[in-house]
């Protein structure tokens, strides 16, 4: 079977999503976030916050996890009493011993009403889920040599071999490798993650609103009594938004070892069977974020909307973003609505930007919506997961071939 060199190939998923009332991301003052883009004031959603969003739904779909903690010890502890019914006391050893191995910076927080105490690490460490049992397994193997020696202070070393516990550290799972892992601290632990989320902001003018509102004591009014048992004032904004996100296909594979450490495509009798977990995440990935959506005020406000359009595309050269379709802002319709003149701009611009870039570079481009019939993005899909479906036969037919 012949190996070829993969060239880089980049998913691109441009969605507009109209959100009505709504506070989807608020800074440290608890106002909306803002962004000023072409002289205006947009609504903003940080990639932080729609990312989180998206990987939750992700590790859903995928039905795998990762933990991103500082408190490692404390979950290793848990699963110590759980599973090998250690005592308290015994398991917070035990935790604090696996922290103190895994040469990660930690101090020692003192619980004075508590007889135990509890190891952290200076910075949040992530790992997938399931690794957690495995240092509480690798810490029950070694509780001859826990019990001999308490960590007290950040100085003091673990009698459990720092190599086991890297060993674990290290391993990733369809989370790490699609968004990452920063861990400078343990050799070969750090993965270059293959999603890239923009902020999301609105195509348009996006004035910030306040709404004062007050809650009612049900007993003060039960009894004839007149006032409010709380008031407060809250921001809330609403508007069309431009999200972008698009997966490095090569980085993915890179990092689930599906490729040699020359970077070529490993041979396969089954290509197909070969990509297939990756198929998955990629798959899993593009459904997620077209279906997530942060989850802040959710209960005051359920903005729950689906996506007006989504255009994905396959791009063998780099990622191409249309963000720039929206700095001149988008002037509503003359009835209102900003939908319509947004999916517009964005179509021109596509177009255009599409071309300047080179059209031969596109491996493929469909869009579903709920508007009308555009030209120049691709084929219509039926159906978002008609669309997924289509971009993940494209983007991995190059690499199955090459296998």
């Amino acid at each position: 079977m012949p190996i070829a060199q993969p060239h880089a190939y980049y998913v691109d998923v441009h969605i507009l999503q109209s959100v009505p009332v709504s506070a989807l991301n608020r800074d440290d003052l608890n106002a909306v976030k803002t962004v000023d883009y072409g002289g205006v004031r947009r609504t903003r959603v940080s990639s932080q916050s729609w990312k989180r969003a998206l990987r939750e739904a992700f590790q859903q779909e995928i039905g795998q996890f990762a933990t991103r903690t500082r408190r490692i010890g404390k979950a290793v502890a848990d699963v110590l009493q759980e599973k090998h019914g250690w005592d308290d006391k015994d398991a917070r050893r035990g935790g604090a011993h696996i922290v103190a191995a895994s040469g990660i910076k930690f101090e020692v927080v003192k619980e004075p009403d508590h007889a135990g105490y509890e190891v952290t690490t200076n910075g949040l460490v992530y790992l997938p889920s399931e690794s957690i049992e495995e240092l509480a397994d690798l810490a029950a193997e070694n509780r001859d040599k826990i019990k001999k020696k308490k960590i007290a202070k950040a100085s003091d070393t673990s009698g459990i071999p720092t190599g086991d516990v890297h060993e674990i550290i290290r391993r990733g799972n369809a989370v790490i490798h699609t968004f990452g892992r920063m861990l400078a601290e343990v050799d070969e632990a750090g993965v270059d993650g293959a999603a890239q989320v923009a902020h999301a902001f609105t195509t348009h003018r996006s004035d910030l609103q306040v709404d004062y509102f007050t809650a009612v004591d049900d007993l003060t009014s039960e009894w004839g009594e007149t006032g409010s048992g709380h008031l407060n004032e809250a921001e809330f904004s609403a508007g069309t938004f431009y999200r972008f996100a698009t997966l490095d296909l090569r980085a993915l594979v890179t990092n689930m070892g599906l490729i040699t450490d020359v970077g070529k495509v490993r041979a396969s009798e089954n290509p197909r069977e070969h990509f297939q977990d990756a198929r998955n995440i990629v798959g899993s990935f593009l459904s997620s974020f077209i279906r997530s959506l942060p989850q802040a005020k959710k209960n005051s406000t359920a903005p729950h909307t689906a996506p007006d359009l989504v255009h994905l595309s396959v791009r063998r050269d780099r990622p191409l973003s249309f963000a720039a379709a929206f700095e001149t802002p988008v002037r509503h319709a003359q009835g209102g609505g900003y939908g319509a003149a947004s999916r517009e701009q964005l179509v021109e611009y596509a177009k255009t930007a599409t071309a300047l870039m080179g059209s031969d570079r596109v491996l493929t481009a469909q869009w579903a919506g709920t508007g009308q019939d555009v030209e120049g993005l691709g084929p219509r899909a039926g159906s978002f997961d008609a669309l997924v479906e289509a971009g993940v036969e494209a983007a991995f037919a190059p690499l199955e071939g090459s296998a």
